[in-house]
């Protein structure tokens, strides 16, 4: 099934609409204070138009064909991801493409106004603990822990 999706998003790529083109120009290389979102990503049975992985955000882009035809699969759609801890917000493909500085507002207002983490932070902030949990030598230095041996 992953296979299929990955085909999916590539094509959806190709066939983007212009309003996820306008929204898709905003969010590259980290334009927005530096969190990294991607667009057409296939997330367990779903491609999701644009995702930050970082904030776990969604953000859907929908057409006139969201109005009715599939409303309903759209809310079911929407309460899964939001079960699995992402949060979802969708905007019309008109207002992106009238009000894209309003969407992009919503767009930070969901980040909490943070700027994003530095790529490779999680990875330093881990090696600092560890850092920290080595033993200190009598002057105050740390030391590697070693694996002491009885005589």
């Amino acid at each position: 099934m992953k296979r299929n999706l990955t085909g999916s998003a590539k094509a959806l790529r190709r066939t983007e609409t212009e309003a996820e083109r306008a929204l898709w120009r905003a969010l590259r290389n980290r334009q927005m204070d530096g969190w990294k979102f991607k667009r057409q990503v296939p997330f367990g049975r779903y491609v999701l138009d644009f995702f930050c992985f970082d904030a776990n955000l969604v953000l859907e882009v929908d057409g006139s064909q969201h109005l009715e035809e599939t409303a309903a699969y759209d809310r079911v759609r929407t309460t899964e991801l939001e079960r699995q801890g992402l949060k979802v917000l969708r905007f019309w493909n008109a207002d992106v493409l009238n009000n894209i500085e309003g969407v992009l507002e919503a767009v930070y207002l969901a980040l909490n106004h943070r700027i994003a983490p530095s790529p490779g932070a999680e990875r330093k902030l881990r090696a600092l603990s560890k850092q920290r949990a080595a033993p200190a030598s009598p002057q105050g230095e740390r030391r590697p822990r070693t694996k002491e041996r009885g005589d």
